[in-house]
């Protein structure tokens, strides 16, 4: 039960390409955004979609094949965890930042579509 307990799947296209980052000590990891898409109908009966974003990070080789393979637009699965942290912008306020931290993704590649 413990591998469950921090656990986030999502299935959505991709914001943008994958940004590739060097850190300092030359470790790489990736950071992109991805949307996923609920629908509802509102009080008027009109369907009305939802759409929330979410910040994706990835490390080392998975980071680069990331990037190599997954474009804007990019239908793909990330399972993974969550991951809070702060910082303190160029004004001196604190701001809070929360990022699904990727364990496995596995793009999706849509069918073509056969003219009958």
């Amino acid at each position: 039960m413990n591998a469950i307990k921090n656990h986030v799947q999502l299935i959505g296209n991709l914001g943008k390409d994958v940004d590739l980052i060097s850190s300092d000590n030359g470790k790489k990891f990736a950071r992109f955004t991805m949307a996923t898409n609920s629908y509802y109908k509102n009080k008027e009966g009109v369907k009305v979609n939802d759409v929330q974003w979410h910040n994706i990070k990835a490390f080392g080789n998975q980071a680069e094949t990331m990037e190599q393979i997954l474009k804007k637009g990019s239908e793909v699965i990330i399972n993974g965890k969550l991951a809070y942290f702060n910082y303190v912008d160029k004004d001196g306020v604190k701001r809070y930042i929360s990022e699904v931290v990727v364990k496995d993704f596995m793009a999706i590649s849509k069918k073509e579509e056969t003219p009958f």
